[in-house]
C-alpha cells in the first residue's frame, strides 16, 4: 500500500517537471497570499480565550498573561488553535470556511478547502523538485510529495527531517506555516510525554492533536524553535492577537 501511494503521488511531479520556474513560483505566490488571508480572516472565529487555553498547554502562557521568549512562539498556539479542537468541539478553520461565500471551482474555494484537510506530518527531504521547490517523503503514511514553500528550499538538504502542516491546493503541496526541525530524540520525547492512547497506529497517532501538542512543547522545552527564523514577506498583523501571522522557515 506504501509503495502504490508513492507511485500515485509522485505522478504529478514527472508530468510537472517540464514547467518553467517562473511559472511555478507565480502559482505558488497566489495561493501563498491566498492562504494568507484565510488565515487572517479564521482569526474572526478564533476566541482569545481558546488561544489562551492552548497557550497555557503548551506552556506560553500563565493565567491570561502570555510568557513567551520569542513572540514566533505564539504561531504553534495558532496552528493548533485553529487547525485542530478538542473531541465534542469545532474547529475555528471549519466555522470559517461555513461562513465563506466562494465562487464554486475558484482558487479561494480550493485552497479554503485544502487547508481544511491539511494534514500533520513528519516529512524527510529527497531531493530538490526539478522545477522548483522540494521532494518529501511523508515518513508516516510513506507518500511522496512536491512540497512548495521558498523558505524551506533555500534553507533544507537532502536527508533533513521536519514536521509540519501540509495542505495540497494545486500540484504541489503547501506548509501551513508551523515547521519544526526534528530529529529521533525530540520524537522520542514527544511520545512519552503523550496520555496513554490505546492500540492507535502512527497514521492515527499523527491525526491526533494531542501529538502535534506534545511535539510543539517538546520542540519549546528543547530550544530547537531558537533555530527556526519565521519570515513573510507580507505579514497581515492582526492587533487582536500577538504573533497573528502565518509564517515560514
Amino acid at each position: 500500500m506504501g509503495t502504490a501511494a508513492l507511485r500515485a503521488d509522485s505522478a504529478p511531479q514527472q508530468q510537472t517537471s517540464s514547467v518553467s520556474r517562473d511559472e511555478v513560483l507565480a502559482r505558488y505566490r497566489r495561493l501563498r497570499e491566498l492562504g494568507m488571508q484565510h488565515h487572517a480572516k479564521a482569526l474572526d472565529f478564533l476566541a482569545r480565550d481558546a488561544l489562551l487555553q492552548q497557550a497555557r498547554r503548551l506552556g506560553l502562557a500563565h493565567g491570561r498573561t502570555f510568557v513567551l521568549d520569542d513572540m514566533d512562539e505564539l504561531t504553534l498556539a495558532f496552528d493548533l488553535a485553529i487547525h485542530t479542537a478538542p473531541a465534542g468541539r469545532t474547529r475555528a478553520i471549519d466555522r470559517y470556511a461555513r461562513s465563506a461565500r466562494l465562487p464554486e471551482g475558484s482558487d479561494e474555494a480550493i485552497l479554503l478547502e485544502a487547508k481544511r484537510n491539511a494534514r500533520f506530518a513528519i516529512l524527510i527531504v529527497q531531493d530538490r523538485h526539478p522545477a522548483a521547490g522540494l521532494l518529501v517523503t511523508d515518513s508516516v503514511r510513506e507518500t511522496e510529495l512536491w512540497l512548495m514553500d521558498e523558505g524551506l528550499e533555500q534553507s533544507l538538504s537532502k536527508g533533513d527531517m521536519f514536521a509540519t502542516r501540509y495542505y495540497r491546493p494545486a500540484e504541489f503541496a503547501m506548509t501551513a506555516g508551523v515547521i519544526i526541525p526534528m530529529d529521533l530524540t525530540l520524537l522520542e520525547a514527544a511520545i512519552l510525554s503523550l496520555p496513554p492512547l490505546g492500540d492507535i497506529s502512527l497514521v492515527a497517532l499523527l491525526d491526533d492533536r494531542r501529538f502535534a501538542e506534545a511535539l510543539y512543547r517538546a520542540a519549546l522545552a528543547d530550544g530547537i524553535m531558537e533555530k527556526v527564523a519565521f519570515r513573510d514577506p507580507t505579514p497581515p498583523d492582526d492587533p487582536r492577537f500577538p504573533g497573528a501571522r502565518e509564517d515560514r522557515l
